[in-house]
């Protein structure tokens, strides 16, 4: 009996063991097994820290790769506050190389969290001064640093990079393709949640793609230095100017006033520096937009160039409001009509073309919606329906009031006519590139429409010439170069009284060229400039000055030119009067024969130059030297050819003054001009 009683209590014995074992290797299972992933976490939390690691991102360049927006690997310095042996003397140490008040060094040395940075992206000296000063407790990590190399240069189309990435221009618009893949680096602690080693990089960032964009760093520095003259003259609130290549609405340049130093862009009195206008910011157009009306007009047959309008003594009433030209005409032509910027004439064109059908062109051209530049903050503009029109609708929109555009929604328009009316989607980024700088996604041209024939274009372009060469837009002008294009000058709404200011507004000149083979198309804007009253004094000079630099850059031939060829080698028919060199034969002392530097010389001071190097001399235009190869200093073997460029000196606009005229009434528009044969 007592030996069935031990066998019991052994059996109860040995099945709660068993029980509490299974039970054991269950519980052991369910956490190892079921809660595994759960669990790690947990104590990744507990024993470790995870730090992001930014990644390099990636270049933004202009049309010919030259950089507007570099990164450079730098990095970070951090600190474990419990690893710092004594906080006052190491704050003492470290806050003059850091550049920061000791006090801020010191609560960062002290302060409760395990990890702390002290200051983001170290310059490489100030970085090598930290590490000698050996301090427990001080740690690096690898980040980026943007860099703007040409500063305020296209400051506005590159945009600048912020602590949670690109905030304006190209560097938001692309954000996710520049960004790259953040890298991840583990900091490990111990049980009481110290820091116990330097973080572990745990997955390498990934660096962004690069961006190549339409800009033309050249031309960019041109529009932005003359832009920047004509800002400062008249001291108006804002300027622009933006030139687009018409064949394929390729941005060559986009530049506006006021700027910034994306390197430095928190130092501005407002974030409106930051604002590009270009796209943002609509205005009514004026004078300008009466090429639009001319281009319906001739499109659709309502007016020839040589038709006759009357000027009614320069005024018309409808709807009870009389609207005034800045002079007094009779009978014009439509050609004259448009050259001379005459209100009533384009009215009456207006009202023969009928809403409808105006209302159809206009937004044929885009406008009353976004070009698709694909840069934030973009504005449609505002062009109603015309259902939502009153009586002096028609009137007032033929005269470019009532309807509000982008300066990037006009010039595009003005594009299309230089472009045989073919309407193209303005281009900004041309592709992205890989790491290695190969393309990666390329973004071809973009027809949008034909908007009028080629025949009509053509027609208009003709008439666009003549409002250079002989009417308001004269101080636009290019010597040697037929110049298309039209001016503005449109007041602006007062707020107080609701109607239109007798300030001076939005002053303006949108036109392209060469005229038979535009190779840009350009827009001048100055908005309230003090000191100036008319679009054509104003605008049209700016456009002069950015334009010629342009085609000269451009190496674009001008009209008059007549390609020439002119031997001087030695066994050249030598003429009777020598031509004689004043400066030192460029010659080594090796006797290697050298290109000397003709820029700026008269072909008789240039062929006097070369004519001791025995080279032969093939001329292209009439002038000064403009450019030559081969380039200055570089070696002439025999038999070379020397090939100069030439073209006239600039000139300084037309010869007759703008005449002042005192504009009358509500909705008056009109540009300063002079009569035929005014000296």
């Amino acid at each position: 009996m007592r030996d069935v009683a031990v066998r019991t209590r052994v059996l109860l014995l040995a099945a709660i063991l068993a029980l509490a074992f299974g039970g054991l290797t269950g519980r052991l299972a369910w956490l190892m097994i079921v809660k595994r992933g759960e669990l790690t976490q947990i104590a990744e939390r507990q024993y470790s820290r995870t730090v992001v690691l930014p990644a390099l991102r990636g270049p933004i360049l202009d049309r010919r790769g030259a950089p507007l927006a570099t990164s450079t690997a730098t990095e970070s310095l951090f600190v474990q506050p419990r690893s710092v042996g004594d906080p006052v003397r190491v704050a003492a140490r470290l806050a003059p190389v850091l550049g920061l008040p000791e006090r801020e060094v010191h609560a960062a040395l002290t302060s409760a969290r395990p990890f702390v940075w002290l200051r983001r992206k170290l310059p490489p000296p100030m970085a090598e001064q930290v590490r000698a000063l050996r301090e427990p407790g001080l740690g690096f990590l690898p980040e980026s640093l943007r860099l703007y190399p040409n500063r305020e240069l296209a400051a506005h189309v590159v945009g600048f990079e912020g602590a949670e990435g690109g905030l304006e221009g190209v560097e938001r618009a692309f954000n996710a393709e520049l960004a790259g893949v953040p890298g991840k680096a583990i900091a490990g602690r111990d049980a009481l949640g110290r820091e116990v080693a330097t973080p572990h990089l745990l997955q390498p960032p990934q660096p962004g793609h690069g961006v190549a964009l339409t800009i033309d760093s050249t031309i960019q520095y041109i529009a932005e230095r003359e832009l920047d003259a004509a800002y400062r003259r008249t001291h108006a609130k804002a300027a622009m100017a933006i030139v687009l290549e018409p064949r394929t609405g390729d941005i060559l340049a986009m530049a506006i006033r006021p700027t910034f130093n994306p390197n430095t862009f928190l130092d501005v009195p407002s974030a409106d520096y930051w604002r590009n206008r270009a796209v943002t910011d609509p205005f009514e157009p004026g004078s300008t937009f009466k090429a639009i009306l001319a281009a319906a007009a001739l499109e659709e047959g309502v007016v020839k160039p040589d038709d006759r309008i009357n000027g009614e003594n320069g005024a018309i009433t409808l709807a009870g409001t009389t609207i005034h030209d800045w002079k007094k005409y009779g009978w014009l032509t439509f050609a004259e009509v448009l050259q001379n910027s005459s209100n009533v004439g384009s009215i009456k064109v207006g009202l023969a073309l009928g809403r409808e059908r105006y209302h159809r062109y206009m937004k044929a051209f885009g406008f009353g919606t976004t070009t698709g530049v694909g840069l934030a903050g973009e504005s449609r503009g505002m062009l109603r329906d015309p259902q939502r029109w009153s009586l002096l609708s028609l009137p007032t929109m033929s005269i470019g009031q009532e309807i509000s555009v982008t300066a990037l929604q006009l010039v595009a328009a003005f594009g299309a006519i230089a472009n045989d009316g073919a309407l193209m989607q303005p281009r900004l980024v041309r592709s992205t590139l890989d790491a290695d700088g190969r393309e990666a996604r390329r973004f071809e041209p973009r027809a949008v429409r034909q908007v009028i024939s080629p025949e009509t274009a053509r027609t208009l372009t003709g008439l666009l010439v003549r409002v250079v060469e002989s009417g308001t837009g004269h101080f636009a002008a290019i010597p040697g170069y037929a110049v298309g294009g039209k001016t503005g000058t449109a007041q602006k709404l007062d707020p107080a009284t609701g109607r239109y200011s007798r300030a001076p507004g939005v002053l303006s000149f949108v036109g392209f060229a060469p005229a038979d083979d535009a190779r840009f198309a350009m827009l001048v804007l100055l908005d309230e400039p003090k000191n100036e009253k008319w679009g054509s004094e104003a605008a049209a000079p700016v456009f002069n000055a950015i334009g010629r630099e342009i085609l000269r850059y451009l190496e674009v031939a001008p009209r008059d030119a007549q390609p020439l060829q002119i031997v001087t080698g030695p066994e050249a028919v030598v003429p009777r009067v020598r031509l004689v060199s004043t400066a030192p034969e460029p010659v080594d002392a090796d006797g290697t024969k050298r290109m000397p530097d003709l820029t700026g010389k008269t072909l008789r001071q240039a062929l006097g130059a070369l004519e001791p190097l025995g080279v032969e001399v093939r001329l292209a235009g009439q002038g000064r030297i403009v450019r030559q190869i081969p380039a200055a200093g570089e070696a002439l073997e025999p038999g070379a050819v020397a090939r100069l460029t030439l073209t006239p000196a600039a000139g300084g606009g037309s010869p007759c003054e703008p005449r002042r005229v005192e504009r009358r009434g509500e909705g008056a528009r009109g540009e300063a001009s002079c009569d035929r044969g005014e000296r």
